[in-house]
């Protein structure tokens, strides 16, 4: 047997594809191990599973309020704040702990999200293997690619921290999602694993008995919220309310309209076979667990990567894009009209369920990452 060690930022979509894996590693018998922040991991990892401290909550705290700034920036600021007071610092203050988990664990190989950028710097450094868990797909089509000066900055930020570009690793790269949504050509070492749900830990309470009949749809705009979040999900309380569904909201207490349930959080993967539809800002995680559920979505991006998994899931026919600034009651209302009430849009993504089902998941990824081992 092996031994496995995952290197991850303190988010959590970026935790829950590695505790997907992780678990279906340890039930074949291997020792598995994470390193990160252990109060972000502690929930979303099975009981006893085994962790390393890189991140103290005094900087986890430093970094929460480190996002809320960079939520009100605007345009190329984003970028500019989330590499040089986001990213680098992160790996920088990753590498002291990630160090100490490599000599006190003695992994066979580092999994490294690729947004902990310490993890490859450690590995390579201590002559391991390594491989990158893509927890979204975006940067795999290279965003900045019509930015040729924008690019080079980002990799010259890069090699000044680690010598080079490590946000993939050469050797495999473990990709959520599957062609179906992902347009292009790659290399052998990009695997298409679909979304990794198997073995995955869900410690959030939620009313059961208060899900009504009929169809029902979710909310979400995940952990970026903010004023604009607040303004979208006003808007949206406004466009449900009167209309034939249930929607189940994740915010804040607030007043809502009899149709609305209102929860601060939810057991995604469980509510999930019981929606019709879900509303979302396109975070990766969110889009591709709906979609793995044969759902359609009204997708309203932010700013990263979502816009491109808003445009992956308008291309593959399994929802609509709205604009997050801009759209109105009505807009999210005609949206949602839309993906309930026109088949096309849950043929779509019943198609894109069935690729992902065909990708194989944690148990597709657990093999690709035992024959790195295995050489």
């Amino acid at each position: 047997m092996s031994r496995f060690l995952f290197v991850v930022p303190p988010l959590t979509g970026h935790v829950n594809p590695t505790a997907s894996v992780g678990g279906e590693l340890l039930a074949r018998g291997h020792e598995v191990a994470w390193v990160g922040h252990p109060g972000t991991l502690a929930p979303l990892l099975p009981d006893g599973a085994r962790t390393f401290p890189a991140i103290d909550d005094v900087l986890e705290a430093g970094l929460r309020a480190q996002r809320e700034r960079w939520l009100a920036l605007r345009g190329m600021a984003v970028l500019k704040f989330f590499w040089e007071e986001f990213l680098i610092p992160l790996g920088h203050s990753m590498v002291p702990g990630v160090k100490t988990a490599v000599r006190a664990f003695q992994p066979d190989v580092v999994v490294a999200d690729q947004q902990a950028l310490a993890g490859p710097v450690v590995a390579r450094g201590a002559g391991l293997p390594w491989a990158t868990s893509a927890s979204t797909s975006a940067e795999l089509v290279n965003p900045l690619r019509t930015m040729p000066k924008v690019d080079a900055w980002v990799r010259d930020l890069l090699h000044g921290f680690a010598g080079g570009d490590v946000r993939f690793s050469e050797e495999l790269v473990l990709v959520y999602s599957s062609k179906a949504l992902v347009a292009g050509e790659f290399g052998d070492e990009v695997a298409f694993v679909g979304p990794a749900l198997a073995h995955r830990v869900e410690r959030v309470g939620f009313p059961w008995e208060r899900l009504a009949g009929g169809r029902r749809v979710l909310i979400s705009l995940g952990t970026l919220n903010g004023p604009a979040g607040e303004r979208f999900v006003g808007q949206a309380l406004d466009a449900v309310a009167g209309l034939d569904v249930q929607a189940v909201v994740v915010a804040p207490p607030r007043p809502a309209p009899e149709n609305v349930l209102v929860v601060p959080s939810v057991p995604q993967l469980a509510l999930l076979p019981h929606l019709d539809a879900v509303v979302t800002h396109g975070g990766h995680n969110t889009v591709c667990e709906a979609l793995a559920h044969g759902l359609p979505l009204v997708v309203a991006p932010i700013r990263d990567d979502q816009p491109t998994v808003a445009a992956q899931v308008v291309a593959a026919g399994a929802g609509v894009r709205l604009t997050y600034s801009r759209a109105r009651a009505a807009d999210i209302r005609s949206a949602l009209r839309s993906v309930l009430d026109e088949p096309e849009y849950a043929a779509a993504a019943g198609s894109v369920r069935e690729s992902f089902l065909a990708a194989g998941g944690a148990a597709a990824a657990a093999d690709r990452l035992e024959k790195v081992v295995a050489g």
